[in-house]
Formats: C-alpha cells, sequence, structure tokens
C-alpha cells in the first residue's frame, strides 16, 4: 500500500491494518520528511485519543491529514504505532 499526496509518496508499506476502512501504515513506513506534529486531538469511544500530523509536500500543507492513536485502549491495541490518513491523501 502507498499514501501519496500533493505528488509525493508519503508512506509504504505491505503490512497496514485495516480499521474502519481506514489502512493504518506502521510509522516505520512513514517518510518523515513530509510530517510535521499539530496540536489537534480527538477523542474516540472505543480507540481512546487520537494525536494528528500536518503533511507537508511540494510546499503546500494539508493539516492534519495524518493521525495516530499513541496509546489506544485494548479494543484499538492493534493499531498502536500505526498512522491512517484522510483529507485528499489517496491511499491505494
Amino acid at each position: 500500500m502507498k499514501a501519496q499526496w500533493n505528488g509525493q509518496t508519503i508512506a509504504e508499506s505491505d503490512d497496514t491494518v485495516v480499521v474502519e476502512s481506514n489502512h493504518y501504515f506502521p510509522a516505520d513506513s512513514l517518510k518523515r520528511e513530509f510530517f510535521a506534529e499539530s496540536d489537534t486531538h480527538t477523542t474516540c469511544p472505543w480507540k481512546g485519543e487520537a494525536s494528528y500530523y500536518n503533511v507537508q509536500a511540494n510546499g503546500t500543507t494539508n493539516p492534519d491529514a495524518a493521525w495516530y492513536y499513541a496509546d489506544p485502549k485494548q479494543a484499538a491495541a492493534n493499531i498502536k504505532g500505526c498512522v491512517a490518513f484522510w483529507k485528499r491523501i489517496v491511499v491505494s
């Protein structure tokens, strides 16, 4: 699987975990030069608190376009250390 945005491959892995139709990529599959921490946090009732990354490529920032659960609840333990995408990021 590849995650692509604004002409760049920002993550690539053959070992994603699918939860609620989202592919969660292992953190070590991210090309870190495209990611910057965001101050945004949200809460999912069964996964826990999500943190976000801004994705930056070719001079453009896609705010809060990637998320992860640093310390997920037990029901979502399989996505600990993984990152998912939205906001026009193409995963295929």
